[in-house]
């Protein structure tokens, strides 16, 4: 059975990847592929648990970045092994809400922790495995905040983060997208919401494999 295709989404809270990754995997599966969801920190039973101590946990508000950094890739590692892997092996679709460029940017620019480091410890996570193509919602981080408010009344850890933070995440995502074209594709996350979808379609339809 031919190998699956992985493609990720990023971008910073409030961009709307979460509608844009629905979308997309109805319509995959409306063209007869079989799609898996995946999202991080989470994914697994172990991952879920990571996910609950870095975004909601009270012993979360006094993690250093360091720690924020390693617990993020563990999750990842569980979540490579146990569910990505075996699922493109399968032929299956793997669409990622959030993959390691989530950890390039939030903690590597965002925290400010040195980026070869971040790089090593994340190619330790990942090992060979890679998205095929990456969709970075881009959007301003004034716009994102006021979007984040109107959907919930209570902001977890790190959507709690200062104005500042999210300026920087979105300047690495911006840099990155820059540095690698052929993977990460920047998508205007100010657009309606279908002509987003149709942009993304554009660019990861001559990547499916045929059905």
């Amino acid at each position: 059975m031919a190998r699956g295709v992985f493609i990720s989404f990023e971008g910073s809270e409030g961009c709307g990847k979460s509608t844009q990754i629905q979308r997309l995997a109805e319509r995959l599966r409306e063209r007869g592929h079989r799609v898996l969801l995946t999202r991080e920190p989470g994914g697994t039973e172990i991952g879920e648990q990571l996910r609950h101590l870095l975004q909601h946990s009270k012993a979360g508000h006094t993690m250093t970045p360091e720690t924020e950094l390693l617990l993020f890739t563990a999750s990842r590692a569980q979540l490579v092994r146990e569910v990505i892997v075996p699922a493109l092996a399968e032929g299956t679709i793997v669409v990622a809400d959030r993959f390691l460029d989530s950890t390039t940017v939030y903690q590597g620019v965002a925290r400010r922790l040195d980026a070869l480091q971040v790089a090593a410890i994340n190619g330790f996570a990942v090992g060979e495995v890679l998205p095929r193509i990456t969709f970075v919602l881009d959007l301003d981080p004034e716009v994102a905040r006021r979007r984040m408010k109107q959907r919930t009344l209570a902001f977890d850890r790190m959507e709690s983060q200062p104005d500042a933070f999210y300026e920087a995440v979105r300047a690495g995502y911006l840099a990155l997208a820059k540095t690698n074209p052929a993977r990460v594709r920047l998508v205007d996350g100010a657009e309606p919401v279908e002509a987003i979808a149709n942009r993304i379609w554009e660019q990861l339809d001559p990547l499916l494999p045929p059905r």
